[in-house]
């Protein structure tokens, strides 16, 4: 897909990888709808687009609650006419063993609501953004269209997060169903695991933690937000990927 003048909606893009994203297609020439919940953070990343020379515009929308993300939708393409593209990108981390034992004894349990949270978040937020934005796509005989999960390398199960490794693998699964179901109309699906990633979370990290970190992966490095950026670039511009997962965590496994 041409990016230049293409409606790319992104969740979770107020900051981190969501902003760098943004950033990265506006420089291609893409329209971006802006999706979160921080009013002020999004409005500075609209004028940042803006500064590109291509159209941005924020809408707050919980991205769990049905009714909100449908009217959401409605007016992304009221206002733009269009909709080419979703990243579902948006993220909620509420870490925490299955148990915690102490002396042969359970002290601590994963809470429900802990749990809850990150799949209506991750999962349900991402099946409701994509299965709005597929039906407008359709709706408006879109010639292409892509959807994009963004995943994580946890999806393959990372010790103290049940909820998080569950959801990123369902969000890597319904990727390639909706691939399946929507080839038919040339709407594309993909995944991205990201590794390990610089943001302000990595970056507020004690130096050791993180030296401890940098070590574990093959390339002894710390990736980048423009690393998943180029990602997800690649994938818009491929017209034959669909259906899989890119896993971009400089060769690191859990």
């Amino acid at each position: 897909m041409e990016l230049k003048n293409k409606l790319v909606v992104i969740t979770g893009a107020a900051r981190g990888i969501g902003r760098a994203i943004a950033l990265h297609l506006a420089n291609k020439g893409a329209k971006l709808a802006i999706i979160d919940l921080d009013v002020d953070a999004m409005n500075e990343v609209v004028k940042e687009i803006e500064a590109l020379g291509t159209q941005a515009k924020a809408y707050i929308c919980n991205i769990s609650e049905e009714t909100t993300v449908e009217n959401t939708f409605e007016q992304i393409v009221k206002d733009f006419g269009h909709l080419d593209g979703l990243v579902n990108n948006a993220g909620v981390l509420r870490d925490g063993q299955l148990i915690k034992v102490k002396d042969g004894k359970v002290v601590k349990k994963m809470s429900a609501d802990f749990f809850d949270l990150v799949v209506d978040v991750h999962m349900k937020g991402a099946f409701l953004c994509a299965r709005e934005a597929a039906s407008h796509m359709v709706s408006l005989g879109a010639d292409e269209g892509v959807i994009i999960n963004m995943s994580s390398m946890s999806y393959q199960g990372n010790f103290g997060q049940t909820n998080y490794s569950a959801a990123k693998a369902g969000m890597v699964s319904m990727s390639n169903v909706w691939s399946k179901e929507l080839g038919r109309y040339n709407i594309r699906s993909m995944a991205i695991a990201p590794g390990t990633i610089e943001t302000d979370m990595l970056r507020s990290m004690p130096q050791d933690a993180l030296d401890g970190l940098t070590s574990q992966v093959p390339l002894r490095r710390i990736g980048n937000v423009k690393n998943i950026a180029q990602a997800v670039e690649q994938i818009f511009n491929n017209d034959y990927l669909s259906g899989s997962v890119i896993e971009v965590n400089g060769g690191l496994r859990v």
